[in-house]
């Protein structure tokens, strides 16, 4: 069996990618559930702190548990795979490729924190947009909830196959990939930060002699130090995203709450106050953080698993 090439090397980074983001959905999912409803609820409204139905992580875990079950503490978990493996496969092959070739390198071939910015912010993008229809099922699945813990605007869907056919034959592909716009902040910021801090971080320690004598320390303490700036960078963004998804359509599939992300971002800021920019932050800090850190962890060890077996 002949050797793998660079070329093969670089393509399977693509599915390897996509693949290892699904270890660390399984274990994040349920945070993401309560952090989509955190952002939803008091939807355009000053929010009686006495009238909330989710008080928190605890509070929400425990109000989703009871009224809906267990299990919809894993609500959406179908289209999340999706979505993650369409954002990890592309933006971590596409980053991966771009230091192959040297395009996230300064002049004296150490990472450079801009050019991974640019390169973590591109491929972030083109994965989410590409993934975009199975975000939008997952944030309408895990909003929809039991009438008495319920924030936001209710759609019913019995899965995401049957989602996806409900979308496309009231609005077709334009419907599937409605808010698409709203994911290129949110990839961008997210993604940038992210990986502009993850390979920079592994190459300043490897050159100041600071590296852990086992490569796996090496990737989970950068990947924990990646993963906390991608969640404060992503949370504004990501609000807004959930609101444009999860909002009623009138007749013509147009948002009856926003036109688009300039008009979510000002109507928040308006009636909600900066502070809403940032509602949910706490589980969404405990859910990007640690998912982040499994996602490049998991990355990390599933290459070199590969290339320790691959054919001499």
């Amino acid at each position: 069996m002949r050797n793998m090439s660079l070329q093969d090397v670089r393509f399977s980074n693509y599915f390897v990618a996509g693949i290892a983001s699904w270890g660390a959905t399984v274990f994040t999912n349920p945070l993401e559930v309560i952090k989509t409803r955190l952002q939803l609820q008091g939807e355009l409204k000053k929010l009686d702190p006495n009238a909330r139905i989710y008080r928190g992580v605890l509070h929400g875990l425990y109000q989703v548990g009871r009224y809906d079950g267990m299990t919809a503490l894993q609500k959406g978990l179908v289209p999340a795979f999706g979505f993650q493996f369409c954002l990890n496969s592309v933006r971590l092959g596409v980053f991966d490729t771009a230091t192959t070739f040297g395009w996230t390198k300064d002049a004296n071939g150490h990472m450079s924190f801009w050019r991974g910015y640019f390169w973590g912010g591109l491929s972030g993008s083109l994965g989410s947009c590409l993934g975009s229809p199975f975000f939008l099922v997952k944030t309408q699945m895990q909003s929809y909830a039991d009438v008495k813990v319920a924030v936001g605007f209710q759609r019913k869907h019995e899965g995401m196959m049957a989602a996806f056919k409900k979308i496309y034959a009231a609005r077709g592909i334009g419907g599937l990939y409605r808010g698409v716009i709203g994911n290129i902040p949110r990839a961008a910021l997210g993604s940038g930060a992210q990986l502009a801090t993850f390979e920079p971080l592994k190459d300043y320690m490897a050159r100041n002699n600071l590296s852990f004598s086992n490569p796996t320390v090496n990737s989970f303490v950068c990947s924990t130090v990646a993963g906390s700036t991608m969640a404060i960078a992503i949370t504004p963004p990501d609000t807004i995203l959930t609101r444009l998804y999860n909002q009623p359509l009138d007749d013509a599939g147009k948002g009856k709450y926003y036109s688009g992300v300039y008009d979510c971002l000002i109507k928040m800021i308006k009636t909600e106050g900066f502070a809403g920019l940032y509602k949910g932050f706490l589980p969404s800090y405990l859910r990007i953080a640690p998912h982040s850190t499994l996602v490049l962890l998991f990355y990390d060890e599933s290459k070199a698993l590969r290339d320790k077996f691959q054919p001499n």
